[in-house]
């Protein structure tokens, strides 16, 4: 970073950002944006993080962070309280009082081409050209929407694949979870990051092999594999989102390069490898 050149403001790096994730494209029930911080404050730093907790504003104010983007919001349900005795509240006192800004990106990132779903399928091997599962129909090219459908560069086993998956994602307590025939052989391959249990009927149309999402509940996943049709691999939530940090920090670098020519690199720009994931231990017998 060249510490000579004046800093970028807050709102000129949010506009950059926005370029490539518009908050037009979140969903109507979703809370996306800028969730506290001075448009006009300058930023040197920006932290990226799949969720605004405790832990990521820890790591962010250790190391001097002016801005944190996340997938999560902050305030996607209503509160009518920001007292710092309270979990948000704390969060929000914790960031204004060190001058750190804090922005989300959701449903505007889920349904970006490239975005959320992009990461997660080239995290999981598929590396040819993808479609979205669940189309945005405002979208006149017909690549923004929810969830990816790619095939796999040779077909493998659901064993091997599901292996793939884990090792593709970054290690949590849970695990992935498999249900279908492990011996299976896998060719094409349905993604959703985020909880995805709403797309099964969309991956069954589909007529892939797998579907790989997160937050798949009993009774629809038991009805889902009693029908036959795609296998399912579930991840932890956290695991399947954290592949866009990196994408979302590359093209934040990129926008502001292009808005502001060499000067566009004078911000740093870290993506935060604390896991979130809710659950810290899986028990199970051996």
């Amino acid at each position: 970073m060249n510490t000579a050149t004046p800093p970028h403001r807050l709102a000129d790096v949010i506009s950059a950002f926005e370029g490539m994730y518009p908050p037009s494209w979140a969903m109507s029930w979703d809370a996306v944006g800028l969730v506290c911080g001075d448009p006009g404050q300058s930023v040197r730093r920006v932290l990226f993080a799949v969720d605004p907790v405790a832990a990521v504003v820890d790591e962010a104010l250790e190391w001097g962070a002016d801005l944190i983007i996340t997938h999560h919001p902050l305030m996607l349900r209503g509160v009518t309280s920001v007292a710092a005795d309270t979990p948000k509240g704390n969060v929000v006192h914790r960031l204004i009082r060190a001058g750190s800004a804090l922005y989300t990106a959701h449903t505007n990132a889920d349904t970006a081409a490239p975005g959320v779903s992009d990461a997660l399928a080239r995290a999981v091997g598929l590396n040819g050209d993808l479609r979205p599962l669940d189309p945005d129909t405002t979208d006149p090219e017909g690549r923004r929407g929810i969830g990816r459908i790619g095939t796999l560069d040779q077909p493998m086993i659901l064993h091997d694949f599901a292996a793939q998956v884990a090792q593709g994602l970054p290690a949590t307590a849970p695990g992935i979870r498999v249900a279908g025939d492990l011996d299976r052989l896998v060719t094409t391959v349905a993604v959703s990051g985020g909880a995805g249990d709403s797309l099964l009927g969309a991956a069954r149309a589909a007529g892939v092999d797998v579907f790989v999402t997160s937050d798949l509940r009993h009774h629809p996943a038991s009805e889902f594999v009693e029908d036959p049709g795609p296998a399912l691999i579930d991840t932890p939530h956290f695991a399947s989102e954290w592949p866009w940090l990196a994408d979302g920090a590359i093209h934040l670098a990129d926008a502001l390069a292009r808005a502001n020519g060499s000067d566009g690199a004078n911000v740093e720009i870290r993506v935060s490898t604390i896991v979130t994931d809710t659950w810290s231990r899986a028990f199970s017998h051996i």
